[in-house]
């Protein structure tokens, strides 16, 4: 069976498609952060408890490398669609949900579907964009900033009309949205990489792919570090500096709606460029911007900040671009081991800048985490190193 990555030409529609899925998704998922204070107060929720909640929400990303291996024998294009559909629902039934035990079971039962939706999504974007894969994993990460910037102002619209055991009415805006989906995009191609029959054992094709995979690993636990300090404590650092609570907040969507441009631009640009490249440029652009948004205020403070969403959020799809091409035969596989490394540092890097802030401070913790950058830096010449010196994937 030929392999997906064999179509040269980019498919706008099926790619616009699939980032309109991926912001669908992540609209619904970004419910959780929100609801949080809610979801405390109604459960009797210790912060342990609440902490949790994002862990078995994220934690199935784990085997998103299995899973990958399902994709690149199988193909499992359905879950494009079906994805956001279960995902719509299992996250209008949280403000509902009578215990802490159901709700962990709840989240828990959206992270394995999202796992299997990312893997199919993100490889998909990819293969359907022809020769400019950078463009189509772009277009993959637009669709998910887009859902995470304006996933807080609907769920806080949502609350203003009633209480949370009035939002399953939200699922009929999602599902609509997943059966347009269904029309779009239940007959775009997509074959699996290879059959169950010619592919090699996992192992051996992870083994094969450490030379790519371990800077890529370091790359995404350093910008994990300057990433997670933004996006999950940006609020209330700025609180601590004597902004409202309302401020935080604005600050944050800013970052994201530069994101959502940084992920537009950043993989075209990277078609242009080089993947490497790119992702190096980001890197080192965005300690000096980090050094700015701490040193400085006002207009200053906040065009760092966009500068800071524009450069670090570009380059998830870059990097998610240079995976994917580096092992056309295991593209999923790949895929799922790097999407995999990217939601365990983030969920990791969340604690650490947490204990660095209970320790040091938030602004100690953020100047440390300004640093990081440049230690991502030092892992993409190592990557290029590596890539340098590697043998040639097999046909």
């Amino acid at each position: 069976m030929p392999a997906p990555e064999a179509t040269q030409h980019f498919q706008t529609a099926a790619v616009l498609s699939i980032a309109g899925a991926h912001g669908l998704h992540d609209l619904f998922t970004g419910f959780v952060s929100p609801l949080l204070p809610l979801l405390i107060a109604n459960l009797s929720l210790s912060k342990t408890q609440a902490g949790m909640l994002i862990l078995f929400l994220q934690g199935p990303a784990l085997f998103q490398p299995l899973i990958g291996q399902l994709v690149d024998r199988l193909g499992l294009k359905q879950m494009i669609y079906l994805g956001p559909a279960i995902t719509v629902v299992g996250m209008s039934l949280i403000g509902v949900a009578p215990s802490f035990s159901l709700l962990a079971a709840l989240l828990l039962a959206i992270g394995i579907n999202s796992a299997f939706f990312h893997s199919v999504g993100s490889v998909m974007s990819g293969t359907l964009a022809g020769k400019s894969t950078g463009r189509g994993t772009g277009l993959w990460m637009f669709g998910a900033e887009f859902g995470r910037t304006f996933s807080p102002l609907l769920i806080v619209a949502a609350l203003e009309l009633g209480t949370p055991d009035h939002l399953p009415w939200l699922m009929t805006i999602g599902l609509a949205g997943a059966g347009l989906l269904y029309v779009r995009l239940r007959n775009v191609p997509f074959a699996p990489a290879r059959s169950a029959s010619t592919g090699e054992p996992w192992w051996r094709a992870i083994r094969g792919m450490s030379y790519v995979l371990l800077p890529v690993l370091g790359i995404v636990t350093a910008r994990a570090f300057l990433v997670t300090a933004l996006t999950t404590y940006l609020p209330t650092f700025l609180h601590e500096e004597g902004a409202s609570l309302t401020a935080g907040g604005v600050a944050l969507a800013v970052f994201e709606a530069a994101g959502m441009l940084g992920a537009l631009f950043g993989g075209s640009m990277s078609d242009q460029l080089g993947r490497k490249t790119t992702v190096l440029i980001s890197l080192l652009v965005s300690s000096p911007l980090m050094w700015v948004f701490m040193n400085s205020d006002g207009v200053l403070r906040l065009a760092s900040l966009v500068g800071l969403g524009f450069f670090m959020l570009s380059n998830l799809g870059v990097m998610m671009a240079l995976v994917q091409e580096s092992f056309p035969q295991n593209r999923a596989l790949a895929n799922g081991l790097y999407l995999a490394s990217y939601f365990t540092a983030g969920s990791v890097m969340s604690v650490v800048v947490g204990r660095l802030g209970d320790v040091m401070g938030l602004r100690s913790a953020f100047s440390i985490a300004g640093l990081a950058p440049l230690v991502g830096a030092a892992m993409v010449l190592l990557l290029r190193k590596s890539a340098s010196t590697a043998p040639a994937p097999s046909a």
